[in-house]
């Protein structure tokens, strides 16, 4: 009887489950900002989403998750927010919507940003759930106030 295939498949076993363990998706928040959200009240979330972000007329295609509550915005990768719109925000913001396809832009002009992605289901009402957090930010605020 030998010792080396209990042994192999050990090894094989342990190597899969480290594997398993190290493979996190961008969805993954510490505790301190899942906790955050949670207080918020997490509106819609999507995880692992394709989405291109274009600036200055060049694109990258990435993968990584959206986080709406009713006061914030947040793509991100696990802990790396690419994004992040909170009550606080002064920048310009809009979200247009192309059939199933959502195009979120943040500032103006040439140094504008946009972040382009499906969202898992309900186009509309993640863009109508967006806007409102977007109108709801001190730099929309202050637009729609000097508009009057």
């Amino acid at each position: 009887m030998s010792v080396r295939p209990p042994l192999l498949r050990r090894a094989a076993l342990a190597a899969l489950l480290l594997l398993a363990a190290c493979q996190r998706t961008t969805g993954t928040l510490g505790a301190e900002q899942q906790r955050r959200f949670e207080a918020e009240g997490i509106v819609r979330r999507a995880v692992d989403l394709p989405i291109r972000r274009t600036r200055a007329g060049t694109w990258k295609e990435s993968t990584a998750s959206i986080v709406v509550t009713a006061q914030s915005i947040v793509i991100h990768q696990r802990d790396y927010f690419w994004l992040e719109i909170t009550p606080r925000s002064t920048g310009a913001y809009a979200v247009a919507r192309d059939h199933d396809r959502l195009s979120l832009r943040a500032g103006r002009g040439g140094s504008a940003t946009s972040w382009s992605f499906r969202p898992p289901e309900d186009p509309a009402g993640w863009a109508a759930d967006i806007r409102a957090v977007i109108h709801g930010t001190a730099g929309a605020k202050r637009r729609d106030h000097r508009a009057r």
